[in-house]
């Protein structure tokens, strides 16, 4: 089964941690994706700041408005992401635990599963004329 990994973070909490620390666990991230490659179906990517971040959203009157900065107003952002294939969740927890960020303040891993199935959304002539 596939999912996205979603490396999350709190920058307000990353400033606290020493550079040194940070480098070991850049250092140790690598190492996690080696030991993971076989499952990593997507490297996935790390992301700029949030700062950096242009978002469209709907306006009030419906049309699509450009605004700078992340659309959520969440304390945590995402840091990155990784397309994995395991064969359950249990098996992309026992992996995410092993993440060397897990350990620093506000740091976390969101797993969700992929829709890989997307007959559900498929239009059937009876779905049509319900429309």
């Amino acid at each position: 089964m596939k999912y996205v990994l979603m490396f999350t973070n709190r920058p307000d909490l990353d400033a606290a941690v020493p550079a040194e620390q940070m480098q070991q666990t850049y250092t140790a991230m690598f190492s996690w994706f080696e030991k993971y490659g076989s499952v990593i179906v997507n490297q996935g990517a790390e992301l700029t700041p949030p700062e950096t971040a242009t978002s469209v959203k709907t306006g009030e009157d419906g049309s699509a408005v450009v605004v700078d900065g992340p659309f959520s107003e969440a304390k945590e952002s995402i840091g990155g992401f990784s397309i994995i294939d395991v064969p359950d969740l249990d098996a992309a927890i026992a992996m995410v635990k092993e993440w060397p960020a897990i350990g620093l303040p506000g740091a976390a891993v969101e797993i969700r599963p992929m829709v890989e199935d997307y007959s559900q959304f498929e239009q059937t002539p009876e779905t049509a004329r319900a429309t």
